[in-house]
């Protein structure tokens, strides 16, 4: 399977053309799911999308970068495709993997309140594989952090 190519034209794998890090991610129309909140109705924004098609991590940073950028955050909305429990805190494992082999300890990060705005700032750059728990569900999905600039 071949990668993603992201918007600044990388690709989302690795050197060897193994797709470690391809959730399905777009810089295109957000799923009609995803655009609740937004003024306008057809927003186009880079988003990927979890496995289950459960959640969506609307990036408003592109791209995500470790460590943070000085001059903005690394912000995610995370919107959950289905109610959530009031509450419900999203809880967030992260895993940094090189093709499918994991690199490193894992990293804790929980939204307050479930999906919605965060800054997810990873400890390094690469690519990280997220399992999303909240509201009695769970999802998958991988971002790409690149190296600060």
């Amino acid at each position: 399977m071949r990668g993603f190519r992201g918007p600044r034209g990388g690709l989302f794998g690795d050197a060897s053309g193994q797709c470690g890090c391809c959730s399905s991610y777009c810089r295109c129309l957000a799923s009609v799911w995803a655009r609740g909140g937004f003024s306008d109705p057809r927003p186009r924004m880079p988003y990927v999308l979890g496995r289950a098609l459960k959640i969506a991590a609307i990036l408003w940073a592109d791209p995500l970068q470790s460590p943070p950028p000085r001059d903005h955050n690394n912000k995610i909305l995370w919107v959950s495709h289905g109610p959530s429990v009031p509450g419900s805190d999203l809880r967030i494992s992260a895993q940094q993997m090189m093709g499918s082999r994991l690199v490193g300890a894992p990293a804790a990060r929980r939204v307050m309140g479930g999906p919605g705005p965060s800054i997810i700032n990873l400890p390094s750059a690469g690519c990280w594989r997220l399992t999303l728990r909240w509201s009695g569900r769970i999802d998958i999905l991988e971002l790409r952090y690149v190296a600060r600039r």
